[in-house]
């Protein structure tokens, strides 16, 4: 089965998780936000969390998503 467009989801009510980078505190913090996409199996979005970024989001289907943290952790040497 194909996977649909992912952009064609709304995300007005979906529940965000916020990670923070830990940097600077308050407005300048370095968030990233991450919620499961409604109406898609297995599907998920990240936006960056401050009014500068115009409210830009990258969309993953769950194996993306799985490749991108795996992929990080490894290069990065890091274990949980």
């Amino acid at each position: 089965m194909a996977t649909p467009n992912l952009y064609s989801f709304r995300t007005d009510e979906a529940e965000f998780k916020t990670y923070c980078g830990g940097n600077l505190g308050g407005e300048n913090e370095s968030c990233a936000e991450v919620a499961p996409l409604a109406g898609v199996s297995d599907a998920f979005v990240i936006r960056d969390n401050k009014p500068e970024s115009g409210g830009a989001e990258l969309r993953f289907t769950g194996p993306e998503m799985d490749r991108l943290a795996l992929g990080w952790v490894r290069d990065r040497n890091l274990s949980a």
